[in-house]
């Protein structure tokens, strides 16, 4: 039981965990204030939290050792980083708060992008005839 790739194990709770935590972390964002409150409420309702959801459905399908679980991290992961990176880089443009959001956001994309990269490989495809 369990998959031959290495990693899989820890990124899948990883990744559970994570999205769980974000969806307060996100609620907390939305209401910092004025700076940039539009876009912090439209990106969490458009965006973060339908990605944060999605992430708890993938973790869900990469227990139960799915196909769709790994091709549902890809979205997931995909639609995180689609939000994080232009996100921190407004931020960090415009407030200037490297050791704050923007730099939190801009190493949350860092992480995103090295655990897509991972679900990518081609050890987790399953070729079926």
């Amino acid at each position: 039981m369990g998959s031959g790739m290495r990693g899989y194990w820890t990124l899948t709770w990883f990744g559970l965990i994570s999205n769980t935590l974000a969806i307060p972390i996100i609620a907390y964002v939305v209401r910092s204030g004025p700076p940039l409150q539009t876009a912090n409420i439209t990106l969490a309702i458009s965006l973060a939290w339908p990605a944060a959801i999605t992430g708890i459905v993938a973790s869900a399908g990469l227990f139960a050792q799915r196909g769709w679980g790994v091709i549902l991290s890809i979205v997931a992961l995909s639609m995180t980083l689609s939000g994080t990176l232009p996100y921190g880089i407004i931020r960090l443009i415009r407030e200037n708060d490297l050791f704050g959001i923007s730099g939190l956001s801009l190493v949350i994309a860092l992480l995103n992008l090295f655990a897509l990269l991972y679900w990518c490989k081609r050890g987790h495809r399953r070729i079926r005839l």
